[in-house]
């Protein structure tokens, strides 16, 4: 196999060059391959291309060391934490070069540096790996997608509530995350030594407004939704970027429901998803997985067997309905019941999961929830807990990576950025101007700094905005603008009223979904 041969070829490498290694293993497929080993010297990012080309040398193998990252000791995070090399090792220097290609291409997607480059997010070592902050930028970013998710979500009759981050540990306890995902839960406790956890999921949370006051089988469906931050443990090493977080803002929905009404709620969720993905642009490249539980595992479950059988089924007899071609996944349910994951690639060949629908007929009974039949006798109603967006940091990634940072109008943290031809001469024109599109909710920006106009105009497509306003004397004595847009050379002169007309027609075609 050549990519073991390739892991060979690399441990002979080190030991040549660093001397002793200790720990080593070699894992190695037809993807890739996995060097593990521990060494006295201190080996980053930087020293692979000296090994790569050290390689080439000595051997006749077309190989690519990819990146170097931390694992625990036999994947015991209780051991010690070393080295690992992950390499690829090709048939010939023309599908290397193609390799390579790929590489850079994925360099120049990358979620991070399209983050930075526009200033979308960042990341501080006093607060931790994992945590990210949203800049001015990325927040309205943020606060665009929440806002458009929630409009579309109140069309079918999902209402807003908040819930704490903190609740006590018998909350999770109950619903079985605290026994399932004990790992995985940020502890806290309190002076009087009482415990608490930082939410990692919302749905406890949702049974409990549920179950604040006595429910009627005329008040169902009862549907809540809440983006909100979510604290998960996620293990050391693969914590990265945005992909992986501790700290989650997550878009969630819970419908509360009879039986006989599971089957429309789920389709109206499908509706939701299909409709958002299509209008973004991504809803071309997916597939769906029908995640059902492990037969064979049941204690990794809650809930009973009549359930899960029942559940299940209801879930096939939809993804028929639906023409979803759904894939049967078992063993990828959730804690409480079978689920539809939507499966997204991205311009990289990668699977996303993002968008999720799932059937839980546990939590309820767990919880004690209940309704008024209309006999006036108690039953339990079924739980359906639904994300379009998932998490936000994961969406972000998607879409940043899909469309290289040029993000929709609607989306995009600056719409219209002014630049005066000369600043003394033009910047009082430019500032009413900026001004008259503030008025009509136009986010916009004015260049004043000290660079050449050129400059000025490629720091503005640099970071993507999708028009640039260039006010000259021409501009001043027609009472017009004159502009670009993002991605085309063309330039357009316009009267003010009618190129914030033009705008607010776009944005508003752009958000209708």
């Amino acid at each position: 196999m050549l990519n073991e041969k390739g892991a060979e070829w690399l441990k002979k490498t080190i030991i040549k060059k660093y001397g002793k290694v200790e720990h080593d293993k070699i894992v190695a497929d037809d993807n890739e391959f996995h060097f593990d080993f521990k060494i006295a010297e201190n080996i980053g990012e930087n020293d692979l291309d000296e090994l790569e080309k050290e390689i080439q040398k000595e051997s006749s193998l077309y190989i690519k060391l990819l990146r170097i990252s931390g694992v625990y000791i036999d994947g015991n995070i209780d051991n010690e934490m070393i080295n690992r090399i992950s390499g690829k090792v090709f048939q010939s220097k023309e599908d290397l070069k193609e390799y390579e290609n790929f590489l850079q291409d994925a360099k120049e997607r990358n979620h991070r540096k399209i983050g930075k480059d526009l200033d979308l997010f960042c990341f501080s070592d006093f607060l931790g790996a994992g945590l990210p902050l949203y800049t001015p930028r990325g927040t309205i970013v943020k606060d665009e997608l929440q806002k458009q998710i929630e409009k579309i979500c109140r069309k079918y009759g999902f209402q807003k509530v908040s819930c704490p981050s903190l609740a006590n540990i018998s909350l999770f306890e109950t619903s079985g995350h605290a026994q399932k995902f004990n790992d995985e839960l940020f502890r806290v406790s309190s002076p009087k030594g009482h415990e608490f956890v930082l939410k990692p999921v919302q749905c406890p949370h949702h049974t409990q407004i549920y179950s604040s006051k006595i429910r009627s089988y005329k008040d169902l469906p009862i549907r809540y939704m809440e983006s909100d931050k979510q604290y998960r443990a996620e293990l050391q090493g693969s914590v990265g970027g945005l992909s992986r977080v501790y700290a989650i803002t997550v878009e969630d929905g819970h419908s509360f429901c009879r039986i006989d009404q599971v089957k429309d709620e789920i389709i109206n969720m499908y509706n939701i998803i299909r409709d958002f993905y299509s209008k973004m642009g991504l809803w071309n490249n997916y597939w769906v997985s029908l995640s059902l539980r492990d037969s064979k595992h049941s204690e990794k479950y809650i809930g009973s067997n009549e359930d899960w059988q029942l559940s299940e089924k209801i879930l096939k007899d939809i993804c028929n309905e639906l023409n979803l071609d759904a894939k049967v996944c078992e063993g990828e349910a959730a804690l409480y019941g079978p689920k539809i994951d939507f499966m997204f690639k991205d311009a990289l060949g990668r699977e996303i999961q993002i968008p999720t629908i799932q059937l839980d007929f546990a939590t309820p009974k767990r919880f004690g929830l209940f309704y008024i039949d209309e006999n006036g006798e108690k039953q339990i109603p079924v739980m359906i807990h639904r994300a379009i967006l998932g998490s936000y940091e994961r969406f972000l990634v998607l879409l940043l990576e899909q469309f290289k940072g040029v993000l929709p109008i609607w989306l995009s943290p600056v719409q219209v950025n002014i630049i005066p031809v000369n600043n003394d001469a033009h910047s009082e024109y430019c500032k009413k101007l900026m001004d008259k599109l503030l008025n009509e909710d136009i986010r916009v920006e004015m260049d004043e700094s000290s660079e050449t106009l050129n400059k000025k105009i490629k720091v503005s497509n640099d970071i993507k905005n999708p028009y640039t306003v260039v006010i000259g004397n021409k501009e001043i004595e027609n009472n017009s603008v004159s502009f670009r847009k993002l991605g085309s050379p063309e330039q357009n002169i316009m009267k003010i009223d009618d190129f914030i007309n033009m705008i607010k027609n776009q944005i508003n075609q752009d958000k209708q979904i």
